[in-house]
């Protein structure tokens, strides 16, 4: 495998919880990543402490950032480089301020003693609108992201833009509109 970190001193470990797991609609970025050693799929991984996990807009999953609220997060940890977490940063709108990259801690997903917590990264939905986005979905969350949740998932390409884009669908949706 080549060097993936880039050039920072070690690769970014993300963790993957919605579209961009193994099975689901954006996987295929990740798997373009993994084809150019861009990243490495680590294996199943459980957040330490307990997220809101929710569905928003066209079916799109979102983690809030509030530790302690909803459950503990299963999802896929990859090692990524400095390229490919552009790539990440880019599908998921940071620049945009629909998603932010946010420090979190994951277990290994397996009923283990002892097992030392991973620092990583995952993608929360915006604070602008992640406490309403709970609010919105009658603070009921989701453990995983899954086939179920993804038959709701709408294609960039297939939602209706009217003029609009995610950020204004985010607004609507959490204000009922």
């Amino acid at each position: 495998m080549a060097d993936i970190s880039g050039n920072d001193s070690k690769p970014h470990l993300i963790f993957s919880y919605g579209t961009l797991k193994q099975g689901f609609h954006n996987h295929k970025l990740t798997k373009e990543l993994i084809s150019q050693n861009d990243a490495v799929f680590i294996g199943p991984y459980i957040t330490r402490h307990a997220y809101p996990l929710v569905c928003g807009p066209h079916g799109l999953p979102y983690l809030i950032n509030l530790p302690g609220s909803g459950r503990r997060i299963r999802g896929e940890l990859y090692a990524v480089s400095a390229v490919g977490l552009a790539r990440f940063d880019d599908l998921e709108g940071t620049s945009i301020g629909h998603y932010e990259r946010l420090p979190l801690q994951l277990l290994v997903n397996a009923d283990k003693d002892g097992v030392v917590p991973v620092d990583a990264e995952a993608y929360f939905a915006h604070r602008s609108f992640g406490e309403a986005m709970w609010e919105r979905n009658g603070k009921e969350g989701l453990t995983e992201f899954t086939e179920n949740e993804a038959k709701r998932y709408v294609k960039r390409q297939d939602r209706p833009h009217q003029g609009r884009n995610i950020i204004e669908d985010v607004r609507r949706f959490v204000n009922g509109e």
